[in-house]
């Protein structure tokens, strides 16, 4: 079986629909990363994924940890019954591209093992204390912690 390499067009990729994220996105983007890092005081990420249905590159804005040069971010779907799409994509093809303020760069990203998840959720909740509110408001769903590393 021939398998076919896609050309991923990483420079133009679907951006959420109309409203907050979007105004977001639009703002980090057209300033290079200088402004819109840093969104209501904690700092977030742009993560692009290669979307599992379409084969398109879509780009979500995330808030995000450091921990040893490593990204963590989490799944939270703002505590919905499903996990984000983005979340999905990467779990199908986990090669990503990040933007961190005015780096661009390419990464890999996984689901956090148990341990791992353990280790980091007070970090991130202190971050953004609403994850344990998403967190209780999923059950039975656990929102999974993702790790990136460049």
């Amino acid at each position: 079986m021939n398998s076919v390499a896609v050309a991923v067009d990483w420079e133009h990729p679907a951006d959420p629909r109309p409203g907050p994220r979007l105004e977001h996105v639009r703002t980090y983007v057209s300033s290079g990363g200088t402004d819109g890092h840093l969104w209501h005081g904690v700092p977030t990420l742009l993560l692009t994924t290669l979307d599992r249905t379409s084969g398109r590159a879509a780009r979500t804005p995330l808030i995000y940890g450091r921990d040893a040069g490593r990204l963590l971010v989490v799944a939270a779907g703002t505590g919905g019954p499903h996990h984000p799409s983005w979340y999905g994509n990467l779990v199908a093809h986990p090669g990503v591209r990040v933007q961190v303020g005015t780096s661009v760069f390419a990464a890999w990203a996984r689901t956090a093992s148990p341990e791992e998840r353990e280790t980091y959720w007070e970090a991130m909740t202190a971050l953004w204390p609403r994850f344990d509110d998403y967190r209780a408001s999923a059950r039975p769903r656990e929102l999974p912690l993702v790790i990136i590393e460049g």
